[in-house]
């Protein structure tokens, strides 16, 4: 069982999502969260953001975080500039369900990353389906044998060691920072004894996983650990490197639906995606 709470009027993001053992949001010191506005710069206080229509680029973690959410109901609502955002969250036998819709005009494009920040011990792993194409972005490059190709806004490997990167290793720290985006709608974290997954699906929509193992790489000059497991409609951390097909696209209806569960229980294949997934390159 996993109990959420949520901040409606700081941008409604998650400041719990706790099982009968843990805590597993990770949270810091940020005051300044409390009275940021739209234009302002990004406040990580951790727990999990709700990150659209873009993560990295620009509104920096995207145009909801530094809004109100209005509530009615079991319904949370945001209005953006382009866009309205609703979500009714649910407790699940095994976990929670949260499901979305998003209101635009047709044809809009967005990215949306459920950016959850975990509290995980150096012995954490991530538990994706082996060979799932991965893309490595420019961070990276640093940490690689073969330089990073001129202008490459990314390079794809195989998930877990795209270009030789263990990513599914999650500690301990080592002063690194790297961000991936992985052709997996489930992600599953084994941190010793417990376990968290958390998969997205959307009809006629990209879905993946996004990565963001800080092993107090980042920020400079003050970095601290910060391991983010995020579930994305879109392939790219920035709406503006989106191809045609990596950014979820607004149909005639004017609305897009996708849902986000979260469990308790391991159900990520090790081998092999599913059978109905077809990977991207």
């Amino acid at each position: 069982m996993l109990e959420i709470t949520t901040d409606p009027a700081h941008g409604g993001r998650w400041t719990s999502l706790r099982s009968p053992r843990r805590e597993w949001l990770w949270h810091r010191p940020a005051p300044e969260r409390d009275k940021a506005a739209p234009g302002d710069a990004f406040v990580d206080a951790g727990g999990l953001e709700e990150c659209v229509p873009t993560v990295r680029g620009l509104p920096d973690h995207g145009d909801a975080w530094s809004r109100p959410w209005t509530r009615t109901g079991d319904t949370e609502r945001v209005q953006g500039d382009s866009f309205t955002l609703a979500r009714t969250i649910r407790p699940t036998v095994d976990g929670v369900r949260a499901d979305y819709t998003l209101t635009a005009q047709p044809g809009f494009r967005f990215v949306w990353a459920a950016h959850a920040l975990l509290d995980l011990s150096g012995n954490a792993i991530a538990r994706m389906p082996d060979g799932a194409a991965t893309r490595l972005f420019p961070e990276a490059a640093p940490l690689l044998v073969e330089p990073w190709p001129t202008g490459a806004p990314w390079i794809t490997g195989r998930w877990p060691t795209p270009h030789g990167l263990p990513l599914h290793r999650l500690g301990p720290d080592d002063g690194t920072a790297v961000g991936a985006v992985v052709d997996t709608p489930l992600c599953c974290v084994h941190d010793d004894h417990d376990r968290l997954a958390l998969e997205v699906q959307a009809d006629g929509q990209p879905v993946s996983i996004a990565l963001w193992r800080n092993l107090a790489g980042y920020p400079r000059p003050h970095p601290y650990r910060s391991i983010g497991v995020e579930p994305m409609l879109g392939r790219v951390f920035d709406l503006a490197d989106a191809g045609p097909d990596d950014a979820a696209c607004v149909p005639p209806s004017g609305e897009v639906r996708w849902h986000l569960t979260i469990t308790g229980d391991c159900r990520c294949p090790a081998t092999s995606a599913p059978k109905e997934h077809r990977p991207w390159t």
